[in-house]
């Protein structure tokens, strides 16, 4: 009679105890400076991660209470924020590091580039040259790039392996490629890239004719078309150079090439179109209207003298606006999205007199949750909330030349570099821990970028 009178008192007391046991997740980041880029820092916060998810966001504390990890991280008076977005780079050009410095683009393209990459580029070229640059992207924060070369189902296949998110982009440009010689061959190409990475995780296929100079017309409404069949972006250069423009005007009848790529019917949403140095306000209100990413890359347009993006007027007309290194070869030498950040802020006070221009924050945006939307990916990526992919680095903030701390986004932009982080994670997977990489072998790229410099050089002599 007894037991049966305390029963329901002892099915409440358990149940009220089983609502209060914390959830079992894999990951939870702790006690860290959290910048959501959702809104406000959460001083003393936590993230916690399931399943390649953020489940939770908030004050260390309450997500303790709620949450416990399989592995927890300690990120006490460090920043946690999102995985940076390279929104446009070559990452096989790594392998051609230095190899033609302090040059304009057009002399840098076909004295150089174009001839070594004749010459060198094959399948393990390619994909050397991805498992360096991912071990350079995870070192330094990238959880997310935005590939433009040849080969690139094998850039695909060694971005999944080391477990880094990635749209990659094949080439399609209108003379014999190291990998497709005709445009039909890169047309049968893009079908079959496509359809093998439609729906992954973590790669976003896409078509990536190189620039309205060196594509034709007809080709590029192919493009168009077939981006649309497939339901695949579009990544190509606009509006890079000068001389660019002077080029496509005179073959279109005064027309700038993103007045061009307008007037054919090209773009759109899905396409995402590097530099934009030399777009106008009317090529600018275009761009907003038709929903075209931008990817910004101050260092790769400073390193060629190519000229300086109206970044803020960019911003100010809505366009949805990315950072990039560029290549890492002439153009722009290293994939460090922080020192990219810094360049960005710095280059249009400088330009534009103004050292309000463009804020940290501002710029820390950009590099985040703006190569997300210039991306189309902000619903999954860009910023740290329950139920986007769980892309998070931890950025030490405890080093001499990061402290004291007033601003922690002054601290990441303007003191803290690459070098600086400490954890990257990619869709819930940790890539690096305690600075050291784990799904890349590193000794061995390196190695093997040594070997491919001394043929590099020798196929140039």
């Amino acid at each position: 009679m007894l037991q049966r009178r305390f029963l329901p008192l002892l099915l409440v007391f358990l149940a009220l105890t089983a609502q209060a046991a914390p959830r079992k997740v894999d990951i939870v980041i702790a006690h860290g400076t959290i910048i959501t880029m959702a809104g406000p820092n959460i001083d003393d916060g936590a993230v916690a991660i399931d399943k390649g998810d953020i489940v939770a966001v908030g004050k260390a504390a309450d997500i303790a209470r709620r949450f416990t990890g399989r592995e927890t991280i300690n990120a006490r008076g460090n920043a946690v924020l999102p995985g940076f977005v390279n929104a446009h780079t070559h990452v096989p050009m790594t392998l051609f590091r230095g190899i033609a410095d302090d040059r304009d683009l057009m002399d840098w393209l076909q004295h150089f580039i174009f001839p070594a990459e004749a010459k060198n580029v094959d399948r393990e070229f390619v994909r050397w040259g991805t498992r360096l640059a991912a071990a350079e992207m995870i070192a330094s924060g990238t959880t997310t790039f935005t590939d433009m070369y040849y080969f690139e189902s094998d850039i695909a296949a060694e971005a999944k392996k080391a477990g880094l998110r990635g749209v990659v982009g094949e080439t399609m440009i209108d003379f014999p490629a190291p990998d497709n010689k005709t445009w039909d061959a890169a047309v049968a190409y893009v079908r079959n890239f496509v359809k093998r990475w439609h729906g992954d995780r973590l790669i976003t296929p896409a078509l990536a004719p190189h620039a309205p100079y060196t594509v034709s017309r007809a080709h590029l409404e192919q493009v168009r078309a077939l981006a649309t069949e497939l339901h695949a972006p579009i990544l190509i250069h606009v509006a890079e150079t000068k001389n660019e423009g002077s080029q496509i005007k005179d073959n279109t009848g005064g027309l700038s090439p993103a007045a061009y790529l307008d007037s054919i019917g090209f773009l759109g949403h899905d396409v995402i179109a590097a530099h934009g140095v030399w777009l106008t306000a009317d090529d600018i209100r275009t761009f907003a209207a038709k929903r075209v990413g931008v990817a910004h890359c101050p260092e790769s347009n400073m390193m060629l003298a190519s000229g300086v993006a109206p970044v803020v007027d960019m911003r100010h007309a809505g366009v949805a606006l990315g950072l990039g290194t560029d290549g890492p070869a002439g153009s722009n030498n290293n994939l460090d999205m922080v020192e990219e950040a810094a360049s960005a802020a710095r280059l249009q006070k400088i330009t534009r007199g103004d050292p309000k221009a463009l804020s940290a924050r501002d710029v820390l945006e950009m590099a985040t949750l703006g190569g997300a939307r210039a991306l189309g990916m902000e619903d999954r990526i860009g910023t740290l909330e329950a139920g986007k992919r769980a892309d998070v680095i931890v950025i030490d903030l405890q080093q001499p030349k990061s402290q004291p701390v007033y601003a922690v986004e002054s601290a990441i932009v303007y003191a803290a570099s690459g070098s600086s982080v400490i954890t990257t994670i990619c869709d819930g997977k940790v890539l690096m821990r305690n600075r050291k990489v784990l799904t890349v072998d590193v000794p061995a790229a390196v190695a093997k970028a040594k070997v491919y410099r001394d043929r590099v050089m020798k196929s140039l002599h």
